[in-house]
């Protein structure tokens, strides 16, 4: 499904709207400082699996660099704007993550510690009813962006089952490699 139809959709399943849109835009100045302490409980989590952890460490540099991509996605999440270009980009850190073997059952646990930390810095920062709002608006988004992940983990290990590869982890990892070098949907 293309990225911009797919985000439509979750919008309408999920009921965010643009005043979700605009209270995590008003959350940014207060969440996007957290992007460092977040990145550090994140890849700490990933590290500490044997499997994941040899990924992150393949290469030299490796987390550092990821240090940046992450703080730059944490801030996409409360910068307001969600449309095609916002979907489609998360399509792509799908298909990043499914070339280098990182599948649905480390990504939606990974995401678990983003939120838990997010949501208690916004439970210890924010005060009164403004809570339940901030908390709804930044729950939708969550979801939003583990479904279109994983929709795009879905399209690589379509195409790598169709490419003939047996082993599902290769058929992930062998789909997405051929994804991310075809011009995206939409382009």
């Amino acid at each position: 499904m293309d990225p911009g139809a797919l985000l439509e959709l979750l919008k309408r399943r999920t009921g965010f709207t643009e005043a979700h849109a605009a209270l995590l835009r008003d959350l940014g100045s207060l969440m996007a400082p957290m992007a460092p302490e977040v990145a550090l409980a994140f890849y700490d989590y990933l590290g500490r699996d044997e499997e994941l952890g040899a990924i992150l460490h393949a290469v030299p540099g490796r987390v550092e660099r990821l240090y940046g991509t992450f703080a730059r996605w944490y801030a996409e999440l409360f910068s307001g704007t969600y449309d095609r270009a916002y979907a489609e980009g998360r399509r792509r850190v799908g298909l990043v993550h499914a070339r280098l073997g990182i599948g649905p059952r480390a990504m939606i646990p990974a995401m678990g510690v983003v939120q838990e930390l997010s949501l208690e810095h916004m439970r210890s920062a924010l005060r009164g009813p403004e809570i339940y709002g901030a908390v709804e608006a930044f729950e939708k988004i969550i979801a939003i962006e583990v479904a279109l992940i994983e929709e795009s983990y879905l399209e690589a290990l379509s195409l790598g089952l169709a490419q003939g590869h047996l082993d599902l982890r290769e058929a992930l990892a062998q789909g997405a490699a051929t994804l991310l070098k075809a011009p995206g949907p939409g382009r």
